[in-house]
C-alpha cells in the first residue's frame, strides 16, 4: 500500500475524500520534512509506559505505519533506539498520540515521526500493549489497514474500504489543480476560475 497513496499529499487526500479524516493539528512532524505513507498497524498503550512500542516493533509488518494511542501523554515514549529497531525491520514510520524524544537523531536517520509533543520525560515498561484493534489517535478512530499519510500539513487517515475511491478522486483533483495553475500563469484570476 505504500505506493497506493500515489504520491498525494495529506491536503490533497483530505480535500478529495470529503471525509472527516484529518487528525487534529496537535499531531505534528517531530522533525521538519518528515513524510510517511502506509497502512496503519494500530497500537494501544498506556501513557507514560512504552513497553507496548517495543512489542509493536516486533509485531508490525514491514511497510506499515505504527499508529499509537498513548492518550496524549507527555512522555518520551519513542526515541533513537526504537526508531533504529523499527527502521531495521522496514517499518515506514510512527504516528503517536503522545510524546517522543531524540528528534534530531531521527531526522538524521530519516525516520518519520508525528507526535503530540517532544519531551525528555522517561517512561515505565510494564504494559505489553494491544495490537490491531481500533485506536483513538488525533481525534480519529483508526483501524488496522487504514491508509495513513503524514507530511508538513498534517496527518490524514483514509478508511481502508475507501482508499481506492479517494485515490481516484485525488488523481482528478491534482489534474484539475494543474489546469487551474496553468490558467493563472496565463493571466486568469482565482475569482474568474472559481466563479466566486
Amino acid at each position: 500500500m505504500t505506493n497506493a497513496a500515489r504520491g498525494h499529499s495529506s491536503a490533497t487526500l483530505y480535500e478529495a475524500s470529503k471525509l472527516p479524516c484529518a487528525c487534529d493539528p496537535g499531531l505534528k512532524p517531530a522533525w521538519q520534512g518528515a513524510k510517511v505513507t502506509g497502512p496503519a498497524f494500530t497500537v494501544r498503550g498506556i501513557g507514560g509506559d512504552n513497553l507496548a512500542l517495543h512489542h509493536a516493533v516486533l509485531n508490525a509488518p514491514a511497510g506499515s505505519v505504527l499508529v499509537v494511542d498513548m492518550q496524549g501523554a507527555e512522555h518520551g515514549h519513542w526515541g533513537e533506539i526504537l526508531a533504529a529497531a523499527a527502521q531495521h525491520r522496514g517499518i515506514a514510520g510512527l504516528v503517536i498520540d503522545g510524546g517522543v524524544r531524540d528528534v534530531d537523531e531521527m531526522a538524521q536517520m530519516d525516520f518519520p515521526v508525528f507526535s503530540r509533543s517532544v519531551t525528555v520525560v522517561g517512561t515505565a515498561k510494564d504494559y505489553a500493549g494491544e495490537f490491531s484493534s481500533p485506536v483513538r489517535v488525533g481525534g480519529l478512530t483508526v483501524r488496522a489497514g487504514d491508509l495513513v499519510v503524514g507530511d508538513s500539513d498534517g496527518v490524514v487517515v483514509v478508511p481502508r474500504d475507501a482508499v481506492d475511491s479517494v485515490l481516484d478522486k485525488a488523481d482528478q483533483r491534482v489534474a484539475d489543480e494543474q489546469r487551474i495553475l496553468d490558467e493563472i500563469r496565463h493571466g486568469k484570476s482565482t475569482l474568474e476560475l472559481y466563479s466566486f
